[in-house]
Protein backbone atom coordinates (compact mmCIF):
# COMPACT_ATOMS: atom_id res chain seq x y z
CA UNK A 1 0.00 0.00 0.00
CA UNK A 2 1.03 3.64 -1.16
CA UNK A 3 2.67 5.17 2.05
CA UNK A 4 0.52 8.95 2.32
CA UNK A 5 2.25 9.60 5.83
CA UNK A 6 5.27 12.05 5.48
CA UNK A 7 7.30 13.45 7.99
CA UNK A 8 5.29 16.65 7.53
CA UNK A 9 2.38 14.74 8.34
CA UNK A 10 3.86 13.40 11.63
CA UNK A 11 5.41 16.99 12.54
CA UNK A 12 1.69 17.85 12.73
CA UNK A 13 0.61 15.18 14.88
CA UNK A 14 3.21 15.70 17.17
CA UNK A 15 1.91 19.53 17.29
CA UNK A 16 -1.64 18.02 18.33
CA UNK A 17 0.26 15.68 20.75
CA UNK A 18 1.99 18.09 22.69
CA UNK A 19 -1.15 20.34 22.83
CA UNK A 20 -1.96 18.29 25.95
CA UNK A 21 0.84 15.54 26.34
CA UNK A 22 1.26 14.94 30.30
CA UNK A 23 4.51 13.37 31.01
CA UNK A 24 7.78 14.33 30.15
CA UNK A 25 9.16 14.33 26.84
CA UNK A 26 12.35 12.26 27.29
CA UNK A 27 10.33 10.41 29.73
CA UNK A 28 10.45 6.72 29.18
CA UNK A 29 7.00 6.54 27.32
CA UNK A 30 8.11 9.33 25.67
CA UNK A 31 10.06 10.57 21.85
CA UNK A 32 12.98 7.96 22.49
CA UNK A 33 10.07 5.42 22.90
CA UNK A 34 7.92 6.74 19.88
CA UNK A 35 11.36 6.43 17.52
CA UNK A 36 12.46 3.11 18.23
CA UNK A 37 8.72 1.64 17.91
CA UNK A 38 8.54 3.48 14.41
CA UNK A 39 11.83 2.13 13.79
CA UNK A 40 11.12 -1.38 15.00
CA UNK A 41 7.49 -1.00 13.35
CA UNK A 42 9.15 -0.12 10.06
CA UNK A 43 11.84 -2.92 10.18
CA UNK A 44 8.68 -5.76 11.05
CA UNK A 45 6.47 -4.47 8.13
CA UNK A 46 9.22 -5.11 5.61
CA UNK A 47 8.80 -8.43 6.51
CA UNK A 48 5.00 -8.39 7.75
CA UNK A 49 3.47 -6.16 4.87
CA UNK A 50 2.02 -4.05 7.16
CA UNK A 51 0.75 -0.28 6.56
CA UNK A 52 3.38 1.56 7.11
CA UNK A 53 1.47 4.78 7.45
CA UNK A 54 -0.53 3.35 10.48
CA UNK A 55 2.57 1.72 12.06
CA UNK A 56 4.17 5.56 11.84
CA UNK A 57 1.00 6.82 13.25
CA UNK A 58 0.39 4.09 15.97
CA UNK A 59 3.84 4.84 16.51
CA UNK A 60 3.32 8.48 17.80
CA UNK A 61 -0.17 7.91 19.21
CA UNK A 62 -0.04 4.80 20.94
CA UNK A 63 1.45 6.36 24.24
CA UNK A 64 0.25 10.15 23.60
CA UNK A 65 -2.28 10.54 26.13
CA UNK A 66 -0.85 8.64 29.01
CA UNK A 67 -1.57 10.08 32.26
CA UNK A 68 1.34 8.89 34.34
CA UNK A 69 4.56 6.48 33.94
CA UNK A 70 3.08 3.95 35.43
CA UNK A 71 -0.27 1.60 35.20
CA UNK A 72 -2.97 3.72 33.31
CA UNK A 73 -5.17 1.47 31.22
CA UNK A 74 -7.36 3.68 29.64
CA UNK A 75 -4.48 5.55 27.82
CA UNK A 76 -4.49 3.48 24.60
CA UNK A 77 -8.26 4.43 24.23
CA UNK A 78 -7.41 7.99 24.87
CA UNK A 79 -4.77 7.79 21.87
CA UNK A 80 -7.35 6.33 19.70
CA UNK A 81 -9.99 8.82 20.19
CA UNK A 82 -6.92 11.55 19.64
CA UNK A 83 -6.26 9.46 16.43
CA UNK A 84 -10.17 9.77 15.10
CA UNK A 85 -10.01 13.47 16.30
CA UNK A 86 -7.43 14.10 13.64
CA UNK A 87 -9.10 12.29 11.01
CA UNK A 88 -10.01 14.89 8.44
CA UNK A 89 -7.79 17.47 9.82
CA UNK A 90 -4.08 16.66 9.91
CA UNK A 91 -4.56 12.91 7.55
CA UNK A 92 -7.20 11.57 5.97
CA UNK A 93 -7.21 7.58 6.36
CA UNK A 94 -10.13 5.04 4.73
CA UNK A 95 -12.64 4.16 7.43
CA UNK A 96 -10.74 0.70 7.58
CA UNK A 97 -7.19 2.23 8.00
CA UNK A 98 -8.82 4.56 10.68
CA UNK A 99 -10.59 1.47 12.68
CA UNK A 100 -6.82 -0.40 12.75
CA UNK A 101 -4.93 2.22 13.45
CA UNK A 102 -8.14 3.02 16.92
CA UNK A 103 -7.71 -0.67 17.16
CA UNK A 104 -3.59 -1.07 17.62
CA UNK A 105 -3.76 2.12 19.59
CA UNK A 106 -6.64 1.02 22.09
CA UNK A 107 -5.55 -2.19 22.85
CA UNK A 108 -1.40 -2.30 22.47
CA UNK A 109 -1.65 -3.15 26.82
CA UNK A 110 -4.08 -5.63 26.68
CA UNK A 111 -1.91 -8.58 25.88
CA UNK A 112 -3.69 -9.66 22.59
CA UNK A 113 -2.24 -11.48 19.87
CA UNK A 114 -4.83 -12.09 17.18
CA UNK A 115 -5.31 -8.88 15.06
CA UNK A 116 -4.74 -7.74 11.22
CA UNK A 117 -1.29 -8.23 10.26
CA UNK A 118 -0.99 -4.58 10.50
CA UNK A 119 -2.46 -4.21 13.90
CA UNK A 120 0.27 -7.18 15.47
CA UNK A 121 3.05 -5.54 13.79
CA UNK A 122 2.36 -2.36 15.80
CA UNK A 123 1.77 -4.08 18.93
CA UNK A 124 5.11 -5.99 18.16
CA UNK A 125 6.36 -2.94 17.44
CA UNK A 126 6.02 -1.60 20.80
CA UNK A 127 6.87 -4.66 22.93
CA UNK A 128 10.08 -5.13 21.37
CA UNK A 129 10.89 -2.13 23.13
CA UNK A 130 10.31 -3.48 26.96
CA UNK A 131 13.90 -3.44 27.67
CA UNK A 132 13.71 0.15 28.84
CA UNK A 133 11.33 -1.16 31.43
CA UNK A 134 13.54 -3.66 32.37
CA UNK A 135 11.32 -6.68 30.76
CA UNK A 136 12.75 -9.09 27.87
CA UNK A 137 10.80 -9.15 25.17
CA UNK A 138 8.85 -12.70 25.22
CA UNK A 139 7.93 -14.50 21.56
CA UNK A 140 5.28 -15.61 23.19
CA UNK A 141 3.28 -12.47 23.49
CA UNK A 142 4.64 -11.24 20.16
CA UNK A 143 2.02 -11.85 17.34
CA UNK A 144 4.35 -12.40 14.13
CA UNK A 145 7.24 -14.38 13.29
CA UNK A 146 9.24 -11.06 12.16
CA UNK A 147 8.87 -10.09 15.64
CA UNK A 148 9.79 -13.70 17.57
CA UNK A 149 13.04 -14.04 15.43
CA UNK A 150 15.78 -13.84 18.07
CA UNK A 151 18.05 -11.63 16.13
CA UNK A 152 15.14 -9.19 15.98
CA UNK A 153 14.42 -9.87 19.84
CA UNK A 154 18.14 -9.03 20.23
CA UNK A 155 18.50 -5.82 18.05
CA UNK A 156 15.39 -4.15 19.08
CA UNK A 157 16.47 -5.10 23.14
CA UNK A 158 19.79 -3.59 22.84
CA UNK A 159 18.70 -0.29 21.11
CA UNK A 160 16.16 -0.46 24.23
CA UNK A 161 18.42 -1.05 26.63
CA UNK A 162 20.69 1.57 26.06
CA UNK A 163 18.02 4.18 25.40
CA UNK A 164 19.06 4.57 21.57
CA UNK A 165 17.67 8.16 20.72
CA UNK A 166 16.33 7.73 16.68
CA UNK A 167 16.63 10.61 13.96
CA UNK A 168 12.76 10.47 14.67
CA UNK A 169 13.17 11.21 18.05
CA UNK A 170 15.71 14.11 17.62
CA UNK A 171 13.63 15.34 15.03
CA UNK A 172 10.61 15.68 17.71
CA UNK A 173 13.09 16.28 20.75
CA UNK A 174 14.11 19.72 18.23
CA UNK A 175 11.10 20.84 17.09
CA UNK A 176 9.45 20.79 20.55
CA UNK A 177 12.64 23.37 21.60
CA UNK A 178 12.16 25.81 18.69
Amino acid sequence: MHDTVTDEVLLLVFDEVMLRYKLPLTGIHGAGHWGRVLENGLKLAEQTGANIGIVKLFALLHDSRRMNEDRDPEHGGRGAELARSLQGRIYTLSRTDLDLLGEACAHHTAGKLAADITVQTCWDADRLDLRRVGHIPDPRRLCTAAAKDPVMIEWASRRSLAGHVTEFARMLLSRRNT
